[in-house]
């Protein structure tokens, strides 16, 4: 399996992956310009990082984040996240026309929700992803 993640790794960095990493350094730049837009920087360059190679990893919620990450997330969307979600529906439509480009076209459309809410998430490896359930049945009282 990690032999087709390479593959489509490789195929992804040359038709969206670059360009698109690129479009979150030069975010998370203008973010670090002003002190207080730091946070902002790097989430963008966090982002960055999981946009370039994102077969084999997986974003997921925090524990614990809470109200601020919340806060953080609306001005994020005003500031930053609309438009980098626009630039993956745009690449994601691009590649669609393609069979090879279909795979791709759906990983951009999986980090469109990242792109516009992207605090209290953290990136995982997928092997290393656990899966609990969500609702579990109360045992039986003897």
């Amino acid at each position: 399996m990690s032999a087709i993640r390479l593959l489509l790794n490789v195929i992804w960095v040359f038709v969206a992956g670059f360009w698109l990493a690129v479009g979150y350094v030069i975010a998370g730049l203008i973010c670090c310009l002003l002190i207080v837009t730091i946070p902002f920087g790097i989430a963008s360059f966090r982002i960055a990082g999981y946009v370039f190679w994102p077969f084999g990893r997986e974003m997921i919620r925090k524990p614990g984040a809470g109200a601020g990450a919340g806060l953080l997330n609306v001005i994020w969307f005003v500031v930053a996240g609309w438009w980098l979600a626009l630039g993956h529906l745009f690449t994601a439509a691009a590649l669609a026309v393609t069979i090879i480009g279909i795979p791709m076209a759906w990983a951009n459309l999986k980090l469109i929700p990242i792109s516009l809410v992207p605090f209290g998430r953290e990136v995982v490896d997928s092997d290393r992803l656990t899966f609990t359930p969500v609702y579990r049945v109360p045992e039986r009282q003897h």
